[in-house]
């Protein structure tokens, strides 16, 4: 089991967690049409997908957050994309709602001690990873889908490079970072170094 620093786990509303799957679905049924994708609803349906978060302290480290990121993530490649002629609205839905189901299942809430405003400990629930299938995160994510129905290779690249430098193989550079202002301003100076001649 591998333990990251988070914040507490915080709770969406349930209408927000609620609204948020609704969009979703919208969105996925309504592009997605390829043999198998009904399957794949149905798998995410049954998983903690609608309630999981995005991440335990990184962005939408709360209840609901991997489905409110990855609307996120849909609306703006939507926007990036509008008038590209090559890259079809069902391929932007899958590359934007399922990049991140690597995540289903993939968290789990713990719990440890903290000291209140009063300086009393206390017992705080926090997420942690769990990861019962430790393939690698983009990886993992195109694993699954296809599992269920078929991606085209460009959709493939598209989900396997989705987090550039910061995939799970990069996961000790991202912790050194959290720890260390001088790690990141080296890593900074070293890429100004090497692309800005």
């Amino acid at each position: 089991m591998v333990e990251h620093k988070s914040t507490d786990v915080e709770k969406e509303s349930k209408g927000d967690i609620m609204t948020n799957k609704e969009d979703f679905i919208k969105a996925y049924t309504t592009y997605i049409k390829r043999d198998g994708a009904d399957k794949l609803l149905e798998l995410l349906e049954k998983s903690d997908f609608f309630t999981a978060p995005a991440s335990t302290r990184y962005h939408d480290s709360v209840e609901g957050g991997l489905c409110h990121h990855s609307l996120e993530v849909y609306e703006w490649l939507r926007k990036d994309l509008v008038d590209c002629k090559t890259v079809t609205m069902e391929t932007v839905a899958i590359v934007s709602l399922l990049h991140d189901i690597c995540k289903t299942g993939f968290y789990k809430v713990s719990s440890r001690n903290t000291k209140d405003e009063h300086g009393k400990w206390i017992q705080v629930p926090y997420y942690e990873v769990e990861d019962k299938f430790p393939v690698g995160h983009s990886e993992k994510s195109i694993i699954m889908i296809m599992q269920c129905m078929e991606l085209s290779s460009e959709e493939i690249l598209a989900i396997n490079s989705h987090m550039g430098g910061f995939d799970s193989r990069t996961q000790m550079i991202s912790n050194a970072f959290a720890e260390s202002e001088l790690a990141v301003q080296l890593h900074i100076a070293d890429l100004k170094a090497t692309y800005f001649k």
